[in-house]
């Protein structure tokens, strides 16, 4: 499994490094994947363990405590663990996210990141289908990384349950 992680990545990183979502608010069964956006990205909400989490494309969103403003922190090995949702266009909210805490920033490679209440938002490579949140609580790269709420607050709990199984890559 470790092995298929990396083999993963690396094709992230050879495909460009951008990531994002259009499109429904779930997938039906398996992995989806995390490519550059060719449209709007769509922020909408979902019902876990946690509480009422932010998804993107059915997958769990991220932010990361070491982004401070809106403007992301993580490039190089971080971004290939952690694909950025991107955008074209406005985001758009669906569910129980709010369009008014929607946003945006610019990449340095040019690529249009999703913002809500100002912080950065980050799929997690761990999470291989819809409804997993293992990187939830997770240090690296130099900080923890946090679902978030509806509300733009990091969940800073643990699930009951971790989704999905595995180990913790060790950053």
């Amino acid at each position: 499994p470790a092995l298929a992680v990396v083999l993963l990545l690396a094709l992230v990183l050879l495909a460009g490094c951008g990531s994002g979502s259009s499109g429904s608010s779930a997938t039906t069964g398996g992995a989806s994947t995390m490519t550059r956006s060719s449209g709007p990205a769509t922020v909408a909400t979902s019902s876990t363990s946690l509480g009422t989490i932010l998804v993107s494309g059915g997958r769990t969103i991220y932010l990361f405590k070491r982004d401070t403003g809106p403007q992301s922190t993580c490039s190089g090995a971080c971004i290939a663990g952690w694909p950025a949702v991107t955008t074209v266009g406005a985001a758009k909210a669906s569910g129980s996210a709010m369009a008014s805490l929607l946003g945006t920033t610019k990449r340095a490679d040019g690529t249009v990141q999703v913002t809500y209440a100002g912080h950065p938002l980050y799929w997690y490579s761990g999470d291989s289908s819809s409804g997993q949140t293992n990187g939830q609580g997770l240090n690296a790269f130099g900080a923890n990384w946090y679902v978030v709420a509806p509300s733009g607050a990091a969940i800073t709990s643990q699930a009951s349950s971790h989704s999905g199984g595995g180990t913790t890559p060790a950053y």
